[in-house]
């Protein structure tokens, strides 16, 4: 079963307030097609991906990662320009995602390249870094990869209007809790496997 492709389908597809019988009246394909395809047991081939893109308005290679989903277990990254409290948030993503690559990072530019060499899954940003915006960095990360989920991690409440019109999947006052970045977990745009030799 792929669950990545399943689920991320399903939101998609709903994101642009089409029901399967819809989809799949647009895609020429009957919509007990679109209904296998999101429940995990039938994958599209090239040429339904490409109507897909055309259908839901996403870039084929958005389509044709999830198809491809990787074995390796996901990336996730976390941004703060405060040393203590990154090492405290990484320590709180582990426990959370242990079977998750998890990387730190200070310096935005140090994520971008980051991102740039692996598909991240999960960024999870500071919004105020010095000179730097999490908000502009949250942009740049998902012009690298659209289905990068973003959940802002901040003490101000009142930059949470800001944070939405990213699209991002979250938004965490600190301090970081497990219980926190497991209520996110649920509510990602773009769900993915946590990886481990459960799955």
């Amino acid at each position: 079963m792929n669950v990545l492709f399943a689920e991320n389908l399903r939101k998609l597809r709903e994101q642009k307030g089409l029901t399967q019988r819809q989809l799949g009246a647009q895609m020429f394909v009957n919509h007990s097609t679109v209904a296998r395809w999101e429940n995990g047991t039938r994958l599209p081939d090239a040429a339904m991906l490409l109507r897909l893109s055309r259908c839901l308005g996403v870039n084929i290679n958005t389509l044709l990662q999830l198809v491809a989903r990787s074995e390796e277990n996901p990336h996730v990254i976390m941004v703060d320009d405060s040393k203590v409290i990154l090492s405290d948030c990484l320590s709180v993503l582990e426990e959370v995602m242990p079977y998750a690559t998890i990387t730190g990072f200070i310096w935005p530019l140090e994520a971008i390249e980051y991102a740039k060499m692996n598909r991240v899954e999960l960024a999870v940003l500071d919004i105020e870094m010095g000179k730097s915006s999490g908000l502009d960095l949250c942009r740049t990360l998902r012009e690298i990869n659209p289905t990068t989920n973003v959940v802002f991690l901040t003490a101000y409440a009142d930059y949470s209007l800001d944070a939405w019109k990213t699209e991002a999947s979250g938004f965490i006052l600190k301090p970081l809790t497990p219980e926190g970045v497991r209520e996110q977990l649920k509510k990602l745009r773009y769900p993915f496997l946590m990886g481990g030799a459960d799955e």
